[in-house]
């Protein structure tokens, strides 16, 4: 609860920079290189301060191990530990039911990062062979947002 309270407060305060610009200068005259710079800095803090508390166990077999920002990009980074299924059996059998999971989980709770310009790409390592089983990347144009407020 911390860390989805802290999410929303950093992300407030970005936008709330955004917008507190001098009113004489119209949010198009900023620089896009400026906004690159802005959404670098933020994905920054983000990923310092989400990842106080990692290692977290998710679940019975995923543990979030670190989140860290690649450019405007915040890249969270999963171990999975089945030890029923081989590294095989979990990228066949879990990999479309995981994918929809964590776009549309992505979508709903970090609205405000993608919609400011922040990526976000979730890594799926295996405990067992320390190789990648999934890599989904979620960015604005994923998410449905032309229907929601």
């Amino acid at each position: 609860m911390k860390v989805l309270f802290f999410k929303y407060l950093l992300l407030s305060v970005f936008v709330q920079s955004l917008f507190a610009q001098d009113t004489q200068i119209k949010y198009q005259d900023v620089s896009q290189k400026k906004m690159q710079e802005q959404n670098i800095e933020i994905a920054k803090l983000a990923a310092k301060e989400l990842s106080k508390n990692l290692p977290q166990k998710i679940d019975k077999y995923t543990t979030l191990n670190s989140i860290v920002n690649d450019n405007s990009t915040l890249i969270y980074n999963f171990y999975i530990d089945d030890k029923l299924k081989s590294d095989d059996m979990i990228r066949n059998l879990d990999h479309s039911r995981m994918r929809q999971a964590v776009v549309d989980g992505v979508c709903s709770t970090s609205k405000r990062f993608l919609k400011a310009g922040v990526n976000i790409s979730y890594i799926y390592m295996s405990s067992k062979s320390k190789t990648l089983l999934f890599r989904f990347d979620v960015t604005q144009d994923k998410c449905n947002y032309s229907s929601q407020k």
